[in-house]
């Protein structure tokens, strides 16, 4: 999904600076914000951050101009919602371009926009809407990191043919020539990482039920009633 150094024309790449910037500055004030009100958090917003940078490193070569892999995206607005996820991928697609080659600094707006915006608002808006209705906690997180994925890749597809519109089809020929390329590999992905934060959620379940009920993740026991009848 990281769109390359230098692959964008520059007027693009400023643009999608422009455009991710707001998100990221409402993102740091609310992650501020939940650190303060609840600083034990810091040892599960560090793991939802290395989960990201761990499986958004994991890139397969694309013939796009991008590459796939999975993003990672999802346990973070799922747990911390999506603002702070912004601030998260940010930092994970700066180092990552930094360090790993992977992705650009010219071409970061772009790859913050598909990955650290539209990801984990789609998640989080997927996840809130299958709870609302009574689903489960397995499935809200699944079909929340799996959608988050392949959101991000539409959104990929969509700058890519806004950059190079095919000669003949214009905008919507390039987009569906980008999406059908990233299909291939993406929907496996994407199923694949929802089953996979499926299972960091329940391990976290298991070892950590008192923060996830401090996020409202899990509900709180009700009351009993036994030391008030003795």
């Amino acid at each position: 999904m990281h769109i390359a150094e230098g692959y964008l024309p520059p007027v693009q790449a400023a643009a999608w600076f422009a455009v991710s910037t707001p998100f990221v500055i409402h993102g740091a004030r609310n992650l501020v914000q939940q650190v303060r009100a609840n600083p034990d958090a810091k040892l599960l917003l560090g793991a939802a951050g290395a989960f990201t940078f761990v499986l958004s490193a994991l890139k397969i070569p694309s013939v796009t101009g991008s590459c796939s892999h999975p993003t990672g995206v999802g346990l973070g607005a799922i747990l911390f919602r999506a603002p702070v996820m912004s601030v998260l991928g940010t930092i994970v697609l700066l180092f990552q371009a930094l360090l790993l080659a992977h992705g650009g600094l010219s071409t970061l707006g772009a790859n913050v926009f598909s990955m650290a915006i539209v990801g984990p608002w789609v998640a989080f808006g997927v996840y809130a809407l299958i709870r609302r209705f009574g689903g489960g906690l397995g499935i809200s997180v699944f079909f929340a990191a799996a959608l988050a994925d392949l959101a991000t890749y539409c959104v990929t597809s969509a700058q890519l043919a806004l950059a190079f519109p095919d000669p003949d089809s214009g905008f919507v020929g390039a987009l569906a020539k980008f999406g059908s390329i990233f299909a291939v590999t993406q929907i496996p992905l994407a199923i694949s990482e929802g089953l996979l934060t499926v299972l960091v959620v329940r391990l976290l379940v298991r070892v950590s039920p008192q923060e996830l009920r401090r996020l409202g993740i899990l509900r709180r026991p009700a009351p009993t009633t036994q030391g008030a009848v003795a």
